[in-house]
């Protein structure tokens, strides 16, 4: 417990070393680029655009309001691969900050998942655009929307510090994520139906957490509906358990990061 209350005292005094942070990745990321933060808003209307003309049309999936379908999947994902992928390496290449001066560092992670979060706030303007083409009504529910983005973001972090420890000690881990996410994708209805999935598969869909985030979040946009209990209790246990294994992951291990990076 002692070190746990250390933990939010540092963490409560580097707020603005983590706030820079998170302005120094935003500005890195933009860089050199003509439209800037616009590629926040049109990269997902491309890709949705193009997927949607690959499912909609060429795999005929039956889905009312394919395009808001798609995005609201799409978005959650992309924030959650991004931010999970960027936090894995933040420790290593902060490796020699880390050596010169006394920094937590469980900052480096949580840093780099809130940087990734700016960045899909940003294309929740697209989701919007999409509702308005579309001709979606909006509904008082859609106010509750943070909610599963909170749940999400509370989960990246928890799954960053996993992630950013574990690199420090086997590198071979950054290799194995990407097939792994990529695996994950595909047994998350991102951009087919549910019923598309074998029932011995759609199982495994209890035990997935991207799977009830998205599902929170399309109940709220697509169907403007208050999703029941269970999807609220699901939701918010694999954040808290995520988190909390992430934290002990990391303060268990980070005593030692010095001598592998």
């Amino acid at each position: 417990m002692k070190k746990i209350r250390r933990w939010i005292t540092q963490f409560d005094q580097y707020k603005p070393l983590m706030r820079e942070l998170v302005v120094r990745d935003l500005k890195v990321k933009y860089r050199r680029s003509f439209l800037g933060y616009l590629w926040s808003l049109l990269n997902p209307l491309l890709m949705m655009t193009v997927m949607t003309v690959v499912f909609s049309y060429m795999f005929r999936f039956d889905i009312p309001n394919y395009p808001l379908y798609l995005i609201c999947g799409q978005t959650l994902w992309t924030f959650f691969n991004e931010s999970t992928s960027v936090a894995m390496h933040s420790v290593l290449l902060n490796g020699s900050l880390i050596r010169k001066v006394y920094v937590p560092k469980y900052i480096f992670p949580i840093s780099r998942v809130l940087s990734s979060f700016v960045t899909m706030s940003f294309s929740l303007v697209a989701i919007l655009i999409v509702m308005v083409v579309t001709g979606v009504s909006f509904s008082w529910k859609m106010l509750l929307i943070p909610i599963p983005l909170f749940f999400l973001l509370i989960f990246c972090v928890g799954m960053g510090m996993i992630l950013s420890s574990l690199s420090v000690y086997f590198r071979d881990i950054v290799h194995l994520y990407s097939v792994l996410t990529m695996a994950w994708m595909y047994v998350t209805p991102i951009f087919y139906p549910v019923s598309a999935l074998p029932e011995k598969v759609a199982v495994l869909l209890n035990v997935n957490p991207m799977y009830h985030y998205i599902n929170f979040f399309r109940e709220l946009v697509l169907n403007a509906q208050i999703p029941d209990i269970g999807v609220w209790i699901s939701s918010g246990m694999f954040s808290i358990l995520v988190f909390a294994v992430g934290v002990y992951v990391f303060l268990k291990l980070q005593k030692n990061f010095i001598l592998h990076i």
